[in-house]
């Protein structure tokens, strides 16, 4: 038990040691491993800045029954994350249209666990990126001695690239579905637009930084997808009799390949 306690103590001294030499290389900013995690760290940014920031709003214009000719238009505004059944219609101050309470009318649908899931996601790999890159500059040769290190970067790049996939198909569907909610469908789902008064859909904000946030998404599990064969080669997996022997020995892995 003692010969245990002795031995943890041991790694972790080890570990500390290794943890304390900071030494700044870049150089794996020069190889694929490095280059492309920069690349997956803009591609983060991107992705939630484009979806995150946005902020719309759809405009009908109302013709009052009673005075024909007369037409004046509400609003309706939205914005990430895009719980469009809480974005009533409002009218300019101290304006009566046609008598009716627009606030009480919203827009349909609610597409908040979608938009905030791709969001947060990006926004989790922004931060991881920023470690990864912490990682293979400073502790350059930590990650190169140890085994346990890259096959942990593999296994979280494998899940990222899966998670870009189903949390960018999650939200290109609900950006589809956004659209058609924010569009001229909406004056038929209008309970007064059926009857009191005539109503003419005028127009909605553009979207392109959403679709722009949809091909990010895309864009990010190419690179995921791209990079786990390069950190894939830093991992035992890769060449395990060779790496295996260069722990036996207490030896440093080759340098090359990172």
């Amino acid at each position: 038990m003692a010969s245990k306690a002795y031995l943890i103590r041991q790694r972790f001294s080890r570990l500390s040691q290794r943890m304390s030499t900071f030494q700044i290389n870049l150089n794996p900013l020069k190889e694929p491993l490095g280059f492309i995690k920069i690349l997956e760290w803009f591609a983060s940014i991107f992705a939630f800045a484009t979806c995150g920031g946005f902020k719309g709003k759809t405009e009908i214009q109302v013709n009052c029954l009673s005075a024909p000719g007369e037409n004046k238009t509400i609003t309706a505004t939205f914005g990430y994350p895009f719980r469009l059944n809480q974005a009533s219609f409002h009218s300019a101050p101290n304006v009566n249209v046609c008598k009716v309470n627009w606030e009480k009318h919203v827009l349909i649908g609610d597409y908040s666990s979608s938009a905030q899931f791709y969001v947060t996601f990006a926004v989790l790999v922004f931060l991881y990126c920023i470690a990864a890159l912490l990682l293979y500059v400073g502790y350059t040769n930590l990650y190169r001695d140890s085994r346990k290190l890259p096959m942990i970067d593999f296994i979280v790049t494998l899940v990222a690239t899966f998670l870009w996939l189903v949390s960018s198909s999650a939200w290109a569907k609900a950006l589809t579905d956004i659209k058609v909610a924010t569009g001229h469908r909406i004056v038929e789902e209008l309970d007064p637009c059926k009857s009191e008064v005539s109503c003419y859909f005028v127009s909605v904000t553009s979207m392109g930084s959403l679709n722009v946030s949809v091909i990010f998404g895309f864009l990010n599990m190419i690179l995921w997808g791209g990079n786990a064969w390069f950190v894939y080669k830093e991992t035992s997996l890769h060449s395990p009799s060779n790496t295996s022997a260069s722990h036996g020995q207490g030896g440093v892995p080759p340098t090359s390949g990172m």
